[in-house]
């Protein structure tokens, strides 16, 4: 199964500490030229415990207005529409992930928190569930550092390995392509690998300046490590053990621990990198 030509962004909006994921996002729709799709879970729990009812729909309306105003500040020619809907959020979100380009959602507090999270949390049940690529986006701003993408060799990988190569083409960044040897293998001979793999995935990207590298370690740990000074990091949900509704240990640790927004690249692997066009949608509203 394959996205649509018209598929789009959808950007999952809980408070607004989830604003700097409406930026990130409607910047990913514009450099794929595809629409954005604002959507708020509106709680009648928490309405119900509130004082009136009203205040928390008020507020509701107020986010989502909020985020369309931002997503149009950042991408001005986009096509943003924006919804508020009375449902639970994770049957929601994975539902309409379904036939989504990209789904962005902020860490639910985990980056920097040094604390074991849930798995039960929303990015990671996503991270492990969603039905086509999920941004994780992180309160604070990322380095203008390069594109990292980890590539254990695996099919799923290579997938990874595709999206991070356009990527870095959009923002105009390197890439850096890490491959992390756990076992008695020749470093040398894994990077020459990584690098045939960089040479047969680049094709309209061969401009983007690229670094193939091969180190020993722990592969979470090491992909952490160096997202430090990544602008973004891309992994693949579960790399050599390949499952719809898990998540490999590596991808775990990097949406757990690394500092900057996370890619986890899963789902509708033959969608099309880019829309119709390589330009904004434009906006359609009456």
């Amino acid at each position: 199964m394959a996205a649509s030509a018209d598929a789009e962004v959808l950007v999952g909006l809980g408070s607004d500490h989830d604003l700097p994921v409406v930026e990130q996002a409607a910047q990913e729709a514009a450099g794929h030229g595809r629409p954005l799709h604002l959507l708020h879970i509106f709680d009648w729990h928490a309405a119900f415990s509130a004082n009136t009812v009203a205040t928390p729909r008020q507020q509701a309306e107020k986010l989502i207005t909020q985020a369309a105003q931002l997503a149009h500040q950042v991408e001005p020619g986009l096509t943003v529409r924006a919804e508020i809907v009375e449902s639970a959020l994770l049957p929601t979100l994975i539902r309409r992930s379904e036939t989504a380009f990209l789904l962005a959602v902020g860490d639910s507090g985990m980056a920097g928190s040094g604390q074991n999270i849930p798995a039960e949390t929303s990015a990671v049940q996503l991270a492990a569930r969603a039905g086509c690529p999920l941004l994780v986006v992180r309160r604070e701003p990322p380095p203008e550092g390069p594109v990292l993408v980890g590539v254990d060799g695996s099919p799923s990988s290579h997938l990874a390995l595709r999206w991070a190569l356009e990527c870095a083409s959009r923002r105009d960044a390197r890439l850096l392509a890490l491959r992390v040897v756990e076992s008695d293998e020749d470093t040398d001979a894994v990077a020459e690998q990584l690098r045939d793999a960089m040479d047969r995935h680049a094709g309209r990207h061969a401009r983007v300046p690229t670094e193939c590298r091969a180190v020993r370690g722990d592969p979470g740990q090491v992909l952490i490590d160096t997202s430090r000074s990544a602008q973004v990091a891309l992994v693949a949900a579960r790399g050599d053990e390949p499952g719809r509704a898990m998540l490999g240990a590596v991808a775990q640790s990097l949406l757990y621990h690394s500092p900057a927004p996370v890619v986890v690249v899963r789902g509708l692997a033959d969608m099309p990198l880019k829309g119709p066009d390589a330009h904004p949608a434009r906006d359609q509203r009456p």
